[in-house]
């Protein structure tokens, strides 16, 4: 997959609101939907653009977090908006790209409900080990899962989590198998590796650091196509036998399906101008989120193709939500 591909819809304007309140957004204060907690990275992010966002425009954006159902339930108040630019939807590819998969009957049509209006952000994935274990790479890892068929467990934020399924992609990629043990949340999940519960996991890169530089966990891999800055002599996956292998929790901004072309377009230049604030970056850099800033144009597309993949994997491994 190519991370750095963007999207704005091209929707028809027979709802879109008067040609004047198109020019002049946001001319009132804008809601911004967190399918989140708050604390999460998709949470600080979210409140880090709108305070920009808020700063550059003029008009306040209000972060409103609404979770449950794996996300599903933020996704529905967006998905039952007015299409007029004045409430919109910071997801993430775990809600618009695995949950459809995972869950029955979600209350929206997650192909049609929403105005994809481009890709934000990423965050990579470490591969981590427990220091314990007798392995440095992703070669040696393999190597000792067969030779230990069931002896080797890892954790995750919980079933049918982006952290899951980054897992079993690898489990099936490297013809092996682990068990899962899933948590509730980020936080449990990278204690249990820390404190050799289980052998293994893949942790979003702002939670990975300090216990890598700790040495808590051994980092043998990160998940995206590109070695990240924050641990450069870490190898990608995709460095090793499993030359396909790239998944990344992803952020993308939507709106309401129906929203009209001229409010999409000012929407997805005044998020594009705060993620290129030097304040912002730096921010960013310090939770290991590397901004995109997607322009117009692929992120429909890019989106598809996360679906597929992610459909395909569910099914392959039979994974149920916990």
């Amino acid at each position: 997959m190519t991370i750095q591909r963007r999207a704005l819809a091209a929707l028809p304007a027979v709802l879109a609101a008067p040609a004047l309140a198109q020019e002049t957004w946001p001319a009132r204060a804008v809601t911004l939907v967190v399918p989140w907690a708050p604390g999460g990275s998709t949470d600080t992010l979210s409140r880090l653009l709108a305070q920009r966002v808020s700063a550059d425009t003029g008009q306040q954006i209000l972060v409103d977090n609404r979770p449950g159902a794996s996300g599903t339930v933020g996704h529905l108040s967006v998905a039952r908006a007015r299409p007029d630019g004045y409430t919109l939807l910071i997801g993430t590819n775990s809600t618009y790209a695995m949950a459809p998969h995972l869950l029955d009957n979600i209350p929206y049509d997650n192909d049609r409900a929403f105005a994809p209006l481009g890709l934000l952000a990423y965050t990579p994935q470490y591969m981590c080990v427990h220091p314990a274990l007798p392995v440095r790479d992703v070669a040696g890892l393999i190597a000792h899962a067969r030779a230990n068929p069931g002896r080797l467990s890892y954790s995750s934020s919980g079933a049918g989590s982006s952290a899951h399924l980054a897992v079993e992609l690898f489990n099936a990629m490297a013809g092996i198998e682990m068990l899962h043990v899933p948590y509730r949340g980020g936080a449990p999940a990278l204690q249990a590796l820390m404190t050799n519960e289980v052998q293994f996991s893949a942790v979003d890169a702002v939670s990975a650091l300090e216990p890598m530089r700790a040495n808590a966990v051994r980092a043998i891999a990160v998940s995206a196509r590109e070695r990240h800055a924050s641990a450069p002599n870490v190898p990608t996956v995709r460095e090793s036998s499993l030359s396909e292998f790239e998944c990344s929790t992803d952020f993308a901004l939507f709106g309401p399906a129906g929203l009209p072309d001229a409010v999409a377009t000012r929407i997805n230049a005044a998020f594009a101008a705060a993620l290129r604030a030097p304040e912002v970056r730096q921010r960013l850099d310090a939770m290991a989120i590397i901004p995109v800033a997607g322009a117009p144009g692929d992120f429909a597309a890019y989106q598809q193709r996360e679906s597929a993949k992610w459909g395909g994997i569910i099914r392959a491994r039979n994974i149920r939500p916990g």
